[in-house]
């Protein structure tokens, strides 16, 4: 019976490529990594995962992939739900195979900047339209348009099928809003991983997390400690990894943390065009920084 925990950390897992094509056997690696370092969920094809560069023969292929090699441990969340026009995305829903997946998550819509109240009549169509719980996905640096606090408060209140946000906005006061507000049993993770011990200290439920990928004992054990009120083993947990963050991001995610992922042994830090491979300089700038943290350092798991 697969158990249903919604509090900690969910992998944002990638997607890994090898000359242009999906890597199976360091998917299915990295997947029992996450689930071994602590995950308490993954999504699958979120935006680390780079669900858009994916044909929906592949989409499919990735998600069913995912949801047999995790077999029922955790929950599995399908990450890819979104679209900047309601009824495409409220038909996808209503006609997708989500055999084995426990809820779903959709960021706001892009490019074409709705009102709060074109984003609130958006969402509760995907509400309405949805088999599974949806996480609202809040990432206006990606999307152009805030899902502002109080619209996130009244989508929670206006429909039961929204299980939480995910919350990359980069606003802690926004956050702090939201969890003083939130009906009970709406959750709220931390989109950001440098932000996500303070975030849980303000009544977080976690975060769905890009460095976890590569440190999921790490990132999971500092979630966890978050949650227990051990802020001292929280604050070293965390301050290992603050040094590596900024990588993940300075050519793009999901090229930086692919790219820590093969220094790491894991898979190759391809990625599919709009995207470019973290250059050597960064590459090199990670070696550096990985080499100062022994207690860091994973064994190979793929031959690159």
């Amino acid at each position: 019976m697969k158990r249903l925990n919604w509090r900690g950390v969910g992998v944002a897992l990638v997607t890994p490529f090898r000359q242009h094509k999906v890597d199976w056997p360091a998917l299915a690696g990295l997947i029992e990594h996450v689930l071994q370092g602590g995950a308490s969920f993954v999504v699958c094809l979120g935006t680390t995962g780079e669900a858009i560069t994916l044909s929906p023969e592949e989409t499919s292929e990735v998600l069913q992939f995912t949801v047999a090699k995790v077999a029922g441990r955790v929950p599995v969340i399908a990450g890819f739900f979104g679209d900047n026009y309601t009824e495409r995305l409220t038909s996808k829903l209503k006609h997708y195979d989500l055999s084995g997946v426990d809820a779903v998550m959709s960021s706001s819509p892009s490019y074409n900047k709705p009102t709060q109240e074109g984003i609130y009549r958006h969402y509760m169509a995907v509400a309405d339209a949805s088999p599974l719980p949806v996480i609202i996905y809040n990432v206006p640096s990606r999307t152009a348009s805030l899902i502002q606090a109080d619209t996130i408060v009244r989508l929670a209140h206006s429909h039961s099928r929204f299980l939480g946000v995910k919350d990359a906005s980069g606003d802690v006061s926004q956050a702090m809003r939201i969890l003083k507000e939130r009906p009970e049993g709406f959750l709220l993770w931390s989109g950001d991983d440098v932000l996500t011990l303070p975030l849980i200290a303000c009544g977080a439920d976690g975060a769905i997390s890009v460095i976890a990928n590569a440190f999921p004992a790490e990132f999971c054990g500092m979630v966890r400690a978050c949650i227990q009120n051990d802020w001292a083993r929280a604050r070293h947990l965390n301050d290992l990894l603050l040094d590596i963050h900024p990588y993940l991001y300075a050519e793009g995610n999901p090229a930086g943390v692919k790219a820590v992922l093969q220094v790491l042994g894991w898979c190759s830090r391809e990625v599919r065009l709009p995207l470019t491979p973290a250059t050597p300089e960064l590459v090199g700038k990670i070696e550096a920084a990985l080499a100062q943290l022994p207690a860091l350092q994973a064994s190979a798991s793929v031959s690159l």
